[in-house]
């Protein structure tokens, strides 16, 4: 079994009444648990009211498997429904690898830096 750690936190938005929170990936996202941790991803979502932006840094992400990738393209339309989005933040070569392969980098804006990426939340 493939171990994943995700953690989160708060970061400060420029925009008023916007959520914003990291989302730190470490380990391998694949079958024996994407979906259980799919689940942390949807009840923050659902859990705030109003527009959300999650930045996934995935500097520590060694590994996802086309599920994930299908979670991922699920939770950007759920954030889109309320008018949020979500960027990715050090992406390691090889996911950046498939995730252009497939076409998520043209849904979902991938940049060098979690700084980086807070920029992107609050435009």
């Amino acid at each position: 079994m493939s171990q994943i750690t995700i953690t989160t936190e708060d970061t400060q938005s420029t925009i008023a009444g916007r959520t914003v929170k990291i989302v730190h990936f470490t380990g391998q996202l694949d079958e024996s648990n994407v979906d259980d941790r799919a689940k942390e991803i949807y009840a923050m979502i659902t859990a705030v009211n109003g527009p959300l932006f999650l930045i996934f840094d995935f500097a520590g992400l060694e590994y996802m498997n086309s599920k994930s990738i299908g979670y991922l393209t699920d939770w950007y339309t759920k954030l889109s429904e309320k008018q949020g989005n979500i960027v990715i933040a050090q992406a390691r070569p090889n996911i950046l690898d498939i995730l252009n392969v497939v076409g998520i980098t043209q849904l979902i804006k991938s940049v060098a830096s979690v700084e980086e990426a807070k920029v992107e939340t609050n435009k």
